[in-house]
Parts: C-alpha cells; structure tokens; sequence
C-alpha cells in the first residue's frame, strides 16, 4: 500500500511540475507539529542534514562542513522557521485612537526574509502595510513582527500576503487592512528558468480598501520616495 500511495504521490508532484501552488490560506502543519520539544527537532535535522551531505559525497570529517548540520538544524527552528511555533507570535499591542486620527496609516519597505516551501529557497523582498483605525492603532515595530513571524515560514507568498492582512485585521478589530508584497523567489532566479530580472508581486485589500479611491491612494503612497 506504501509504495502504491508513494508512486500515486510521486506522479501527482511530476503532474504540478514547476507549479507554485497554496493549498491552503493556512500553513499545512500536521496536529503533532509541537509533541517534541525544540532540542529534539534539532537533533533529528541534524541528522537529516547529515545523511543529505554524506549522499552528496562531502566529507563531513573536514573542519570547514563538519559543523553544518548542526547550524542548520538550529537556524531552520530558531530564525528561518520560528514563525511555524505559535508561542513566537509576537503580542499585537493595540492602543486606543486618542487623537482621533482617521486618516490612513502605510508602513513601507518592510523587509520579508521567507522560504519557498516548493524548493526551500529564499523569498526576498518588501511589505507594504496599511490600515484605517475604526478606534484601535497598533504600535508601528507590531506590524513589522507581525511580518516577520509570518514570514519565518515555508511560505507561498499569495498565503503570506493573507495572513499578514488578517493578523492586523483581528489585532485591530477592524477590516481595513491591506497589504502589498514585490519579492524575489531564488527558486525562480537562481535556478530553473534562472530570471535575475523578475520579481512577483502580490496583494490583499480589506474593507475600504477595496474601494477604488481607497485603493488608488494607498498604492500612491507606495510610490512616494522614501526620504532616507
């Protein structure tokens, strides 16, 4: 039965070829994500990374490679990964709107540093968030933590694009939240069809700003030049 379902999968990952496909607005993360503790995932990709390298034929008795798999083990769950662990989500303090500001609020450029969950290479590129206060604001590092964590994740950019609008969207008690993101997928650039030049971009827009004025503003702004 393994190696019929093994052969079906196999046929279904050569059908979607090059495909970059979400599944799901959720990461796929199975329900025994968390039964081990952080030093034991460690110590299980460490493992794993060592088995990849010896297959690959590398000497892991040399002193430059034969720390390696431990640095990767412990970079994939303490920085590349951290955003898959729930107890890393970082706490979106929210305010009261005191001085009643009722404008639009856009934070640009911040930096996204993710994984392509289809070849586990790096997506590098810039959030643009904005929201309108309905009574909350939210501190402004929040909201680069808030992409930070989502993007510490083998990550579709499309899901990561969402999730950062809906984490705003329930910190803020509010719809009017919208996100843009122009990355790099190294999957894209470094390999396969090797394009240096392109870069994908993509969008959500909440409440208000599916409106076309509402829009239009937003994505001006976005072409304002920032000043330092």
């Amino acid at each position: 039965m393994f190696e019929l379902n093994s052969k079906m999968n196999d046929d279904r990952i050569d059908e979607l070829g090059e495909n970059h496909v979400a599944t799901s607005a959720k990461n796929p993360i199975r329900s025994d994500a968390f039964d081990i503790s952080n030093e034991e995932k460690i110590a299980k990709i460490e493992k794993s990374v060592q088995d990849i390298l010896h297959t690959l034929g590398m000497d892991l008795t040399d002193d430059s490679i034969q720390g390696t798999p431990k640095r990767v083990a412990k970079a994939f769950i303490n920085e590349m990964f951290m955003g898959l662990d729930p107890k890393n989500m970082p706490k979106a303090s929210t305010f009261d709107n005191n001085y009643n500001y009722g404008e639009m609020l856009v934070e640009k450029n911040i930096v996204v540093y993710s994984t392509c969950e289809h070849h586990l290479l790096p997506i590098i590129g810039r959030a643009h968030v904005a929201y309108i206060s309905s009574g909350k604001v939210i501190g402004l590092s929040k909201m680069n933590r808030i992409v930070e964590y989502y993007s510490k994740r083998p990550q579709v950019q499309e899901r990561l694009t969402m999730q950062i609008v809906q984490a705003m969207q329930e910190a803020l008690g509010t719809k009017d939240v919208a996100c843009v993101i122009d990355a790099k997928h190294l999957c894209v650039n470094s390999r396969g069809i090797k394009d240096i030049e392109s870069s994908t971009v993509t969008s959500e827009f909440g409440g208000k700003f599916k409106e076309k004025e509402t829009k239009k503003e937003f994505l001006q702004y976005l072409q304002m030049p920032t000043i330092f």
